[in-house]
């Protein structure tokens, strides 16, 4: 065997172990990411601003990791990175086990981005900075290993630091949280961190023994031309649309169903799959094919996206297809611009800042600078100047395009402001009605307008000119809701809309949490008082206080979740109601008359408020205190699990009074809550009936009541015996599911459930 055959020979466990090493650092970064957020959820009420401004702290630390990879890069010695880097290593080991560290003190809900961000930097800053770092070393210790005849391999090894991301993040959902509680997940991650220890020991051992720290093999950085700043900051854009859109889709996706690890990993799944496709040497969708297949997905979006009543699951491709191939296409356009190796660390280091850039505007400037989540379409938008640019003539064909595309966006706005209060004020006769007519003919205007842009696609500004068009137009249209002011903080969107409903006397006032509605007042002075929707007399959680109050001429009551505050209707002069609430902005809005007025005109007894999560601030409450405590925070679609486990269920129990009821309101559009609430019951030690209401045609109007699923629970079965006999209320089934507890959720098996339910209308809940 020839001297090159053995050298090759000897270089290919090498090869292999660098991409070992590479692929296990990226699985544990992004087993903890999920793993971490889910640790930190329940403090925060289970926002989905939780995994935005933990994801834009993982960047940042991403950025950390990758700027000590190139400034170790100073050091020619191999031997000496070897030992710096194996030392950083062990030094951040100091911080585990894997954990939510007190140190920065209990949550805020005031300044709770100042919190997650101190938190997250104590608990898990430092191991994930450094295992960040891998993936540019190891390639850059690749790149003065291997000869020049390797080309431009080690930017492959990315591909497969981004394959290790992709494994761990769909394992975490589909393996590691159904199966394992979130005490063994911490300490198996914790192991996982001192084995990678040994693993990079033995790549560096490998690495100084193969004679690579003598010196490069490779050009020398100082010998390569130096990056312009005008390409550097090309690297930046290109990489901080991607990482700006993925957190955008995130929140849509995230505030429509909940706040979950496996709703979380979807959208970053699709980022580090376009890394995979991007850096592979023969990528699998071609780059022209990347764009056509962008500039169709696009322009669906920008047409469909205001329309939020539509189908979830018609929905969810649209928006992730938009978002993966503008992702893509973002990427090769980076993979194009890559430099020489010798500036690897360089690349990524810039690649990073782009990265932290997007996710910063998200989850720090956005929240501050609007009112809604329009930092979604508005990157979507700008995305489109991404594209090549092409030449500047411009022929009749794409001039006619143009007109035809923008025409049609703003023949939308004008249709809805000037034929549609005609169209609607008209009754509905035969099948296909005027209102038919003109939706249709709205959809046939953004139709025409979403073809044209794709067909001047070939020319940047153009395209981007009908899209951004488009956008406004489809806006416009689809806001058939009047609403009428709109608020934003971290915990979300508030919107105020009015619709008319002549059995209350016109005009209701609504307000809605993302798309979920959280209460409605009317403004007729004969029915401003009228708890309305879900807390209508008729509704399960009217039944419960209307009996208590025929038993009591004074009852407690805690609520958790304020909404527009119905529940205060119920109070009573000898009454006394506290609200647990963690946002401010509801509280303020709830508690201004110019909005609504429950708290402040329609209570007739005391209404006090506690600031924070519930789950922590319960707590703090007296024992056996409340005839009626009502949790109502679970039709938001942002679902904080840790408010439905049996050691929450449990806590709650010791605060009721001995015949006192606890009301879990469990209405939701896209979670089974029914299963796990029941189990809960049994395993906290409660008794526990269940109604699934809904309202019949012409059934209490004057509540204006909303199909509601409710569970109550009491510590004997005495607390329920003014129920036992009452036929709406029957027995809880605890087999259905099994209960959740503070080391185990199951929301995914919870999606699943309800589809089935929608499947087959005719099985409850």
């Amino acid at each position: 065997m020839t001297t090159l055959a053995l050298d090759v020979q000897r270089a290919r466990p090498r090869a292999a172990l660098f991409a070992i090493t590479v692929f296990a650092s990226a699985a544990l970064v992004f087993l903890v990411e999920p793993m971490v957020a889910k640790l930190v959820l329940p403090r925060l009420g289970g926002s989905p601003s939780v995994w935005n401004t933990s994801l834009a702290f993982f960047q940042a630390a991403l950025l950390a990791g990758y700027g000590y990879a190139h400034a170790l890069q100073r050091l020619r010695s191999l031997r000496a990175q070897a030992l710096l880097h194996g030392a950083a290593l062990l030094a951040a080991a100091l911080v585990l086990p894997l954990r939510i560290n007190e140190l920065v003190g209990p949550p805020s809900s005031t300044h709770p981005t100042l919190w997650l961000l101190g938190v997250l930097t104590v608990s898990i800053g430092a191991p994930f900075a450094v295992l960040s770092a891998t993936a540019p070393l190891v390639q850059a210790w690749h790149a003065r290993t291997f000869g020049e005849g390797e080309g431009k391999e080690p930017y492959v090894l990315y591909a497969a630091s981004n394959l290790g991301s992709l494994l761990a993040l769909l394992a975490y959902p589909l393996i590691v949280e159904p199966s394992l509680t979130l005490h063994a997940q911490r300490l198996g991650w914790s192991g996982g961190y001192l084995a990678f220890i040994l693993l990079m020991a033995g790549l560096a051992l490998s690495v100084v023994r193969a004679g690579a720290g003598s010196g490069p093999v490779r050009k020398d950085a100082a010998a390569v031309p130096p990056i312009a700043w005008g390409e550097r900051l090309t690297w930046v854009a290109l990489a901080a649309i991607p990482s700006s859109l993925m957190l955008g889709v995130t929140t849509y996706i995230t505030t429509d169903v909940a706040s979950a690890p496996f709703l979380w990993v979807l959208p970053l799944a699709l980022y580090l799959a376009t890394f995979i496709i991007a850096f592979q040497a023969r990528p699998a969708i071609p780059r022209d094919v990347t764009l056509l297949l962008q500039a169709a997905a696009v322009a669906v979006c920008a047409a469909v996206l205001p329309f939020t009543a539509n189908a979830f699951a018609i929905q969810l491709p649209i928006h992730l297809a938009a978002f993966f191939l503008t992702a893509l296409m973002c990427h090769q356009a980076l993979v194009a611009r890559r430099p020489d190796p010798a500036r690897l660390t360089e690349f990524y280091f810039w690649m990073s800042l782009g990265g932290v850039v997007g996710g910063s505007f998200n989850a720090f400037v956005a929240p501050v600078i609007f009112d809604n989540v329009w930092e979604y379409p508005l990157v979507l938008v700008f995305s489109c100047l991404a594209r090549p640019w092409g030449d500047w003539k411009i022929d009749r064909f794409s001039w006619a395009m143009l007109i035809l595309g923008v025409a049609g966006a703003v023949a939308t706005p004008i249709l809805n402001t000037f034929v549609a209060p005609h169209v609607y004020a008209r009754p509905i006769v035969g099948g296909f009605s005027q209102i038919d007519a003109f939706q249709l003919g709205v959809r046939v205007c953004l139709g025409a307008s979403a073809i044209a842009a794709f067909l001047v696609r070939s020319r940047s500004l153009l395209f981007f000119a009908v899209i951004a068009v488009l956008s406004i137009g489809a806006d416009a249209a689809a806001d058939r809701s009047n609403t009428t002011q709109s608020w934003r903080s971290f915990f979300g969107v508030l919107r105020q809309s009015e619709t008319q409903v002549p059995a209350l006397g016109g005009p209701v006032r609504m307000l809605a949490h993302g798309t979920t509605l959280h209460g409605a007042q009317a403004l007729d002075p004969r029915w401003r008082c009228n708890p309305l929707v879900y807390y209508a007399t008729s509704t399960p959680i009217g039944q419960v206080f209307l009996a208590q109050q025929r038993e009591k001429p004074a009852l407690r009551i805690g609520a958790v979740g304020l909404g527009t505050g119905s529940v205060s209707a119920y109070v009573r002069p000898g009454d006394r109601l506290t609200f647990f609430e963690i946002d401010p902005l509801v509280i303020r809005v709830s508690n201004d008359p110019n909005h609504f007025s429950y708290t402040t005109r329609c209570a007739e007894g005391p209404v006090d408020y506690v600031l924070g999560d519930a789950r922590l601030t319960l707590a703090h409450q007296a024992a056996h205190i409340f005839d009626i405590l009502l949790i109502d925070a679970f039709s938001s679609d942002a679902v904080p699990t840790h408010l439905l486990t049996v050691q929450a269920v449990r806590g709650y129990l010791t605060h009721l009074k001995p015949d006192g009821v606890l009301i879990l309101h469990l209405s939701n559009r896209n979670l089974d809550l029914n299963g796990p609430a029941q189990a809960v019951a049994r395993a906290a030690g409660g008794v526990a009936l269940i109604q699934h209401y809904r309202p019949k045609p012409g059934q209490d109007l004057g509540g204006w009541p909303s199909p509601e699923d409710a569970v109550i629970i009491a510590r004997s079965p005495a607390g329920l015996a003014r129920f036992a006999h009452d036929g709406r209320w029957r027995p809880t089934d605890p087999n259905t599911a099994r209960p959740w507890t503070d080391d185990y959720t199951n929301l995914f098996g919870a999606l699943l459930r309800r589809l089935k339910q929608k499947m087959n209308p005719n099985s409850e809940g």
